[in-house]
């Protein structure tokens, strides 16, 4: 089978994308650019490129894409998650298999427990 083509980026669609491009960078480390638009990349090794990009409409529903971050350490992730500036999101999903949280502007991500197979 052909490949149609590589990821480049996910693309979040926000309100005020340097603010949320720097929230993610100090989640993820990396480094962030905003360009001449007002639009944010950040770039963090092992990631493909995470694209800031603003929209004129709120976010109004849950995510139907959205980050799944992997942990060697899960409550420590979590914590360090929380102290940073996210909020439980356990209206979407409350289970102990991983930690659904909301980002500064509400877009869902998850701490996933380090794998055990």
């Amino acid at each position: 089978m052909n490949h149609l083509a590589g990821l480049a980026a996910v693309a979040i669609d926000c309100a005020d994308p340097p603010r949320l491009a720097q929230w993610w960078h100090g989640l993820l480390g990396g480094r962030f650019e905003v360009d001449f638009q007002g639009d944010a990349e950040l770039h963090v090794d092992g990631f493909p490129r995470l694209d800031f990009l603003r929209v004129p409409d709120a976010k109004t529903t849950k995510n139907r894409l959205h980050l799944d971050l992997l942990s060697e350490d899960f409550d420590k992730a979590v914590e360090a998650a929380l102290a940073h500036g996210a909020t439980k999101a356990n209206d979407v999903f409350d289970h102990e298999a991983w930690q659904v949280l909301r980002d500064i502007e509400g877009n869902e991500f998850c701490i996933l427990r380090p794998r055990t197979d």
